[in-house]
């Protein structure tokens, strides 16, 4: 074998692995066993306004 078919070889397997880690984390990043995580990871932004909120209203007492 030469020099050009073991680069093209190893320029393969690369493309190989990149695809199926692509997969992989495609896969990871839409089963439903991770939604509830993403959803409250989608609210965090949100969270600190509320606390903000709450201490800006008059207290009473």
């Amino acid at each position: 074998m030469d020099l050009l078919q073991i680069v093209s070889d190893a320029r393969s397997i690369v493309t190989l692995v990149c695809m199926v880690t692509f997969i992989g984390i495609v896969i990871w990043a839409y089963s439903s066993r991770r939604a509830q995580d993403f959803e409250e990871a989608a609210m965090l932004p949100f969270a600190d306004e509320e606390q903000l909120t709450k201490e800006r209203e008059p207290r009473h007492g």
